[in-house]
């Protein structure tokens, strides 16, 4: 148990019988009355959020998430299926709930939290290598200054690269806002 007055920023509570994470936290002293903490929380499960105020004294349940690297294995359905590197356990995660889901390809090793044996949330490395499948030639003159155009990647996803970028090379890729970094 942890008092509210202790509640950070990423701070991982049970409440109301789920998993929340502390998104903002303030402490108010008002007048002659006790001290209140007012929280935001957002759901590990479903993503919503909810603001809840404390009295000082008050107590919240805290949880222990562990991290661990997970090997990414393959697609089924609306699901994406992860092998654990420590027990080589193997285990079916929504794609919800996984960042970057769209840039990963087999064989990339991610980040997942997981809470009692079950993944909470899955986050792809920051940056992958990925080769591109097609892109439209790019042709010199065509911008002022320059220049982007689309290209589509082996994993499916569409991104904005430079003019001189060609079908085959491998580029990087910024998972986290989708942008090209630079060549492989």
């Amino acid at each position: 148990m942890i008092s509210v007055t202790d509640l950070r920023s990423g701070t991982k509570v049970e409440m109301d019988n789920s998993l929340w994470v502390c998104v903002e936290y303030q402490h108010q002293k008002i007048g002659r009355g006790g001290a209140k903490v007012v929280a935001k929380f957002r759901n590990l499960e479903t993503g919503s959020t909810v603001e809840r105020s404390f009295n000082s004294g008050e107590k919240l349940q805290d949880i222990y998430v562990e991290t661990k690297d997970l090997q990414y294995l393959y697609p089924e359905g609306d699901e994406l299926v992860f092998m654990d590197l420590e027990t080589y356990d193997q285990f079916h995660v929504s794609k919800n709930i996984v960042e970057g889901a769209k840039f990963l390809k087999e064989g990339i090793t991610a980040t997942g939290d997981m809470y009692q044996g079950r993944p909470l949330v899955v986050t792809a490395p920051f940056v992958v290598d990925l080769k591109i499948i097609d892109t439209p030639p790019g042709i010199r003159g065509d911008t002022v200054s320059g220049g982007s155009k689309s290209a589509t990647l082996e994993t499916g996803a569409v991104v904005q690269v430079p003019l001189f970028i060609q079908p085959g090379e491998v580029i990087k890729v910024d998972t986290r806002t989708g942008q090209y970094i630079s060549r492989a």
